[in-house]
């Protein structure tokens, strides 16, 4: 593609992000994305074939940003914790940059679970924190009693669950808010894999 191509693009693409979070993904119309991107339905069905693709568009991206940023992590020389660390920093700190977005992906994952099965990046995140967990077991930098497949649902599932607070409005999501929610999940996830750490089986 063009440059211009893929400004033309991605200027429909965060327009349909604010309407997606300003209207619900299945109370707007493939009319109201053009009207904002200041557009025709025409170009519009130019470079997305419908209001699903534009969907599904936005979640693919989103979940490759988040796939490239964990395998550079785990290529880096870097401490188990201190990758946890950066990978909670990114993905919540996704917030403080682009709250409509992070209002669209956790609001409509749950709605339209037919276009989260069809974008498979979301299954690369969970392989990628489960590879540098199993690295740092096998490194000796944290617990190797601990189950890295729950290990990385527990991972996933407290930043998943601090974004929806923040959704929700049930959080202070602040710029300090974030940088909290950073230190206290990595915080406690990491008391519970360091190496000295006593399980609740043992």
């Amino acid at each position: 593609m063009g440059e211009r191509v893929l400004e033309k693009r991605d200027v429909i693409l965060q327009a349909a992000v604010r309407v997606f979070a300003a209207k619900g993904y299945h109370a707007c119309r493939v009319g109201d994305i053009a009207a904002e991107a200041g557009v025709s339905h025409g170009l519009l069905y130019h470079y997305f074939r419908s209001k699903e693709d534009v969907l599904e568009t936005i979640f693919g991206e989103t979940w490759g940003r988040l796939v490239d940023e964990i395998a550079r992590l785990e290529a880096a020389d870097l401490a188990t914790v201190d990758k946890l660390r950066a990978i909670a920093r990114f993905y919540l700190g996704s917030w403080a940059t682009g709250p409509d977005l992070i209002r669209v992906l956790v609001r409509e994952v749950a709605r339209s679970p037919e276009v989260g099965r069809r974008v498979d990046a979301g299954a690369h995140v969970f392989l990628g924190i489960r590879r540098i967990l199993e690295a740092g077991q096998a490194r000796g930098d944290i617990r190797r009693d601990a189950d890295p497949r729950l290990t990385t649902w527990v991972v996933y599932g407290a930043l998943e669950e601090i974004l929806t607070g923040w959704v929700l409005g049930r959080l202070p999501d602040g710029p300090d808010d974030v940088a909290r929610a950073v230190d206290t999940v990595v915080e406690v996830i990491a008391t519970g894999l360091a190496p000295g750490h006593k399980g609740a089986g043992s």
